[in-house]
């Protein structure tokens, strides 16, 4: 057996947008995701929820005891066998959208996920399987986290996948302006941003300071269309958003522009071939910043109830082993 597939893992792909018509954000991550995961020799099946027809659960009894339709009988198949789960969907008024949460609450069910025969309590029918959860949003991932506190994705990462078992479960949180900020600042210079609708001229000069790069920012130029409205008719904007990298970068100097929102993607690629500056696209940052952080472990906080327990003095050992336990380079180790 090769060394790749010695430690290749079946892992399930959840496509959780719940638009049939794919092409968005979550699609192109889960694609990028599948295409790295298989390139590594893992085995990938992915689930589509916005093509499965998947009614709404409305009493205790249909969940104890009613049987799931067969395409989602065939999901909770997939399911068993994974070794490992990723969960893609974009944040809907704060959570996850509603027909992915029809989706669990029809797999997820009693004799399934939760055992409860001979037990007070549900055992955890799905012990022994990991997940991560990718949620995609308009707004900057550090406001969901520390302003709304994530508790969407506390609730599920808590009271849903590690109340079935799953463990551990990782999350990554992905708002497109703050990728595209720290794409541009890693670079020379100081660079500007590019987007659509007025009125996100100083809502992003505020967001901007708040990351710390208020003194990288050379400047912010706006265009009429708002976003959604350069997405109805990306050809009619190209032009207009050009023009706006020219002048943005004339006026103040910037080396690299962000065409920013996810009404403007994919036309970056475009955009380039027109102007002298370095064109940042934010959904591509932020499918940048989504690989980087599945294939990197965070870092241990230094204190908390989260960080590694304060060592203990050694007893009886050698005076050689006793300072290879002490070793700086074992202290941060999982």
């Amino acid at each position: 057996m090769s060394p790749t597939a010695a430690v290749a893992k079946r892992i399930l792909i959840i496509q959780g947008h719940p638009d049939p018509r794919g092409a968005h954000f979550c699609h192109a991550l889960a694609d990028a995701y599948a295409r790295a995961a298989r390139a590594a020799g893992h085995l990938v099946q992915i689930i589509d929820i916005a093509q499965i027809e998947i009614p709404v659960l409305r009493s205790p009894g249909e969940w104890d005891s009613s049987r799931p339709p067969a395409d989602l009988r065939a999901a909770q198949a997939a399911i068993r066998r994974a070794e490992h789960l990723v969960f893609f969907f974009p944040l809907w008024l704060g959570t996850m959208p509603a027909l992915l949460k029809a989706f669990l609450e029809q797999v997820f069910r009693p004799g399934f996920a939760l055992i409860y025969e001979g037990h007070r309590f549900p055992q955890k029918g799905l012990a022994g399987k990991s997940a991560r959860v990718v949620v995609t949003m308009g707004m900057p991932g550090v406001v969901y986290r520390w302003f709304f506190r994530a508790h969407s994705l506390k609730s599920l990462k808590r009271n849903i996948l590690k109340f079935c078992g799953f463990g551990p479960v990782r999350t990554s949180v992905i708002g497109m302006a703050e990728a595209s900020c720290l794409e541009a600042a890693a670079r020379p210079g100081r660079f500007a941003i590019v987007t659509g609708g007025e009125r996100w001229g100083p809502m992003l000069q505020e967001f901007v300071g708040t990351l710390g790069l208020g003194d990288r920012l050379a400047g912010i130029e706006t265009v009429a269309p708002t976003g959604a409205e350069i997405a109805r008719d990306p050809d009619g904007a190209v032009e207009l958003l050009a023009q706006a990298c020219r002048d943005v970068a004339a006026r103040t100097g910037a080396a690299t522009v962000i065409l920013g929102g996810a009404g403007l993607a994919g036309l970056a690629a475009r955009i380039r071939p027109r102007v002298e500056v370095e064109v940042i696209c934010s959904v591509e940052a932020g499918l940048s910043a989504v690989l980087t952080a599945l294939n990197t472990r965070p870092p241990k906080p230094p204190q908390g109830d989260l960080a590694f327990p304060a060592g203990i003095a050694s007893i009886g050992l050698g005076e050689s082993l006793a300072a290879r336990l002490a070793a700086p380079s074992l202290a941060g180790r999982p």
